[in-house]
């Protein structure tokens, strides 16, 4: 049975949002919740429904795009119990993973190039939380929250 990840996207990661939809599904369940074109939408709204399908535990993490992933990620962040960690390269993605237990990897759709924006992916759905001592400080945050 395929792992499924989420991905969702307003108009500026909607290119790379359907390159990585493709690029991912033969080996992952992709589940996508738009945006379906370039027409303009408000990240705000596509993000939060996406992580609300985290929290329900409809799709175990989400791939979130925007155009430069920061309205991406602060919306994300927003919501409590989302971990969302905007990456630029393979190491932020495997340290968001092993320290930081991100369900969300947040991308820039007009930042990233498609080869780079795949290996950060596949970096990020690969690697484990390590738990221990950073377990110990996601507990800190959430009681922050």
């Amino acid at each position: 049975m395929k792992e499924k990840i989420g991905i969702a996207t307003d108009h500026g990661g909607f290119a790379l949002k359907e390159f990585l939809r493709k690029s991912l599904e033969e080996t992952y369940e992709m589940v996508d919740y738009g945006t379906k074109s370039e027409e303009s939408v408000d990240y705000p709204t596509i993000i939060g429904d996406a992580c609300r399908k985290v929290l329900s535990n409809e799709v175990p993490r989400l791939i979130a795009l925007c155009g430069t992933g920061i309205g991406a990620s602060i919306a994300a962040n927003r919501m409590k119990g989302i971990r969302a960690a905007l990456c630029h390269d393979e190491f932020t993605a495997e340290m968001s993973r092993r320290h930081n237990n991100a369900n969300v990897l947040v991308l820039g759709g007009r930042v990233l190039g498609t080869d780079l924006a795949l290996r950060i992916v596949k970096k990020w759905i690969e690697t484990d939380f390590e738990g221990g001592r950073h377990q110990k400080r996601l507990g800190l945050i959430e009681e922050q929250s």
